[in-house]
Formats: structure tokens, sequence, C-alpha cells
């Protein structure tokens, strides 16, 4: 009889790109309502969120005509986590990866072997 074959299977945790982009709108909310942010800097992400619905498009090329809100949302959100102070950005975010991985206990885990069968 032929030996097992036994594979190491991980799969990551980390999620998507979905899911990176949700994080992210929630690490710019729970900033928003932070009293350590500047409010200077609360305006960046607000003034994207107006540029993005505004009928006036300031940067207009033609071809690609939604990437560029798309860029402009971007980098607003990369400006305002920037701009906040990085020991409120750091906390923010180690709550949210705290709060990822709630759902994520031991007892989820199957420790089972995969072996190859052939008719």
């Amino acid at each position: 009889m032929k030996e097992k074959k036994t594979y190491d299977i991980s799969i990551s945790q980390q999620g998507g790109i979905i899911r990176n982009v949700l994080n992210q709108f929630k690490l710019i909310f729970r900033l928003m309502g932070d009293r350590r942010v500047n409010f200077f800097a609360k305006l960046v992400p607000v003034g994207a969120l107006i540029y993005l619905v505004s009928p006036l498009d300031f940067i207009s090329i033609p071809i690609i005509g939604v990437v560029d809100d798309a860029a402009i949302l971007w980098l607003g959100s990369y400006v305002f986590t920037e701009l906040c102070p990085p020991a409120v950005v750091a906390e923010h975010m180690q709550a949210l990866a705290g709060s990822m991985n709630d759902g994520d206990s031991q007892e989820d885990i199957v420790d089972a072997e995969a072996t190859d069968v052939k008719e």
C-alpha cells in the first residue's frame, strides 16, 4: 500500500481588496470621530467626498472619467491618515484588527490530512 501524502495548506486571513477598502473606510470614520485628530485634517476626506458628488469635474480626462474620482478618494484618504497623529492611527488600526480576529478562534480549526484518491 502506498504511503499517504500530507499537505500543509495555509490560508491567508488578510482578505482581499474589498476587505481592505472597507477597513480603510472604517478607519477614516473612526478617525473623524476622534477628538485627538486636528479639525483641519478632517476637512481632507470631507473635501474628497464633496469633489465626488460635485457636478463640477476639475480633472476631466475623457478616457478615464471614473478613475480620477477613485484616485481623488484614495488620495484624500491617504493624505488624511498621514496628517493624523501616528499613535492615534495605530490605536484605531489595532482596534480594527482585533475586531476582525474576534471570530477566529481555535475551535474553528479542523486538523485533517489530505490524501490522493485514484480510481
